[in-house]
């Protein structure tokens, strides 16, 4: 499977290491050299801005899917490739994942996690069939990724649903698992994988 455009979910705010950012660009770095487009909510604050600016600094394309109600000057970033307003959150995360071949999740908070689990639980429900992956930034999502454990031990998470969430520390092995991923799944939802969404 030949990725040609990835959405990212990533947060709004910096984060208190430098990592965080590092991180950001080396993902704008990769996707890149790929020739990979970044479909992105729209901001040009914290870890969304730095990603879109390290995209449009290398020339990469950048769409933006972004809120009326976010769109003040100082949130919507003014340069990218393309920027798409809608009504709601709910039609923004639509088109992020129509116009996308897979996820990377970064460090962020509430709305960061919100949009991976959403995505996830499609792909667990076969509403879609693109790859979810984590970019697992200083250890960022261990914690998460314990209590997620901890929810299979519990019988809440089928072993069997377990590696629908890729976790890699590096952006470009992860970029790497997710096309096998998604060559993978694939062939197990020939039809979700026709249209990106059941």
């Amino acid at each position: 499977m030949t990725l040609k455009s990835v959405c990212v979910f990533c947060g709004s705010q910096a984060g208190q290491l430098p990592e965080y950012e590092q991180a950001a660009r080396e993902l704008a770095r990769v996707l890149v050299a790929r020739d990979v487009g970044l479909v992105y909510g729209g901001g040009h604050v914290g870890l969304m801005g730095a990603l879109a600016d390290a995209m449009l600094a290398r020339g990469g394309r950048v769409t933006g899917v972004i809120p009326h109600h976010l769109m003040r000057p100082e949130v919507a970033h003014q340069d990218l490739t393309e920027l798409i307003v809608v009504d709601s959150m709910h039609e923004r995360k639509r088109i992020m994942a129509d116009r996308s071949d897979a996820f990377i999740v970064l460090p962020g908070g509430y709305g960061t996690l919100e949009e991976m689990f959403e995505m996830v639980t499609w792909l667990q429900l076969r509403l879609q069939a693109k790859p979810v992956g984590v970019v697992n930034v200083e250890g960022y999502f261990d914690a998460l990724l314990r209590f997620l454990e901890h929810c299979a031990q519990e019988g809440f998470i089928r072993r069997a649903d377990w590696d629908l969430l890729i976790v890699e520390r590096s952006p470009a092995l992860l970029f790497d698992l997710l096309q096998l991923h998604g060559a993978a799944i694939a062939k197990t939802h020939p039809a979700q994988a026709d249209t990106g969404r059941a």
